[in-house]
């Protein structure tokens, strides 16, 4: 059922990515140490939310037979499936490491546009988490998942602002797009709330889905972009940290 609460929790969590790009007025850098911590821990809220919020509820709606934990693997398979994919074919650049990726002329197309594509890549798979965990009849699953999402983007945003200056963006810019591409993620929402309601016969698989995407953007650009720059031992508290704030947040609103 969409309500007020429903559409909320699908909208401000991709506007919190603005909220994270705020510090980009009021400080010339930020410590790379801090940022890999930080991302660490986005990274953490989004491993405990896709175990917690997606892949068990997932499990419950097989009725925990093989059957269903046949479908919840399948569904998960095909979420990084579909990741990798769209990763290896959309042109974009990454704005930690610089790896351009997909089929592109990097002079027919601009950095700015590989940035953006890039993000969107990333931030798209976290608004369908949100809007499928709303999608399940569970408002308050979905309020949890809502929360550490919105959370996990804070970071996400000062780092994209940064990085988008360190390209020699100005800081008004680097926020307007910081921002933008934190919008993305309504747009996934909304679009799992009507593969859910659409679709609710395979609510299991949906769910797995979103996991499975969800996962693979962890392991293959969160993780070793935090793991790049010599701070790999304090990333590593980082993602566990924040796999605890997801797990109590799981608990309060579950």
């Amino acid at each position: 059922m969409i309500n007020t609460l429903v559409i909320l929790g699908c909208i401000i969590p991709g506007v919190m990515t603005g909220v994270g790009a705020i510090p980009i007025f009021l400080a010339k850098n930020v410590n790379q140490k801090v940022l890999d911590i930080l991302l660490a821990a986005a990274a953490g809220i989004m491993l405990a939310a896709t175990c917690f919020s997606l892949i068990i509820p997932s499990l419950e709606a097989g009725g925990g037979s093989i059957g269903g934990v046949l479908i919840t693997s399948l569904g998960i398979f095909c979420g990084a499936l579909l990741l990798d994919l769209i990763d290896k074919f959309a042109p974009h650049e990454h704005l930690i490491d610089h790896r351009v990726e997909g089929n592109v002329d990097k002079k027919a197309l601009a950095k700015m546009w590989l940035f953006i594509i890039a993000i969107t890549i990333h931030n798209f798979p976290e608004g369908l988490a949100t809007g499928v965990a709303f999608g399940g009849d569970n408002t308050m699953n979905g309020l949890s998942v809502a929360i550490g999402i919105g959370l996990q983007n804070i970071p996400e945003g000062l780092a994209v602002a940064f990085a988008l200056v360190r390209e020699r963006y100005s800081r008004k810019d680097a926020f307007f797009i910081a921002t933008l591409t934190g919008l993305v993620e309504p747009i996934g929402a909304f679009l799992g709330l009507l593969l859910v309601s659409i679709f609710s016969p395979i609510l299991g698989f949906i769910l797995a889905l979103a996991g499975g995407a969800m996962l693979f953007v962890i392991s293959d650009e969160i993780i070793p972009e935090t793991h790049n720059n010599g701070y790999e031992r304090e990333a590593t508290y980082g993602i566990v940290i924040g796999f605890i704030v997801m797990m109590i947040l799981d608990v309060i609103f579950g």
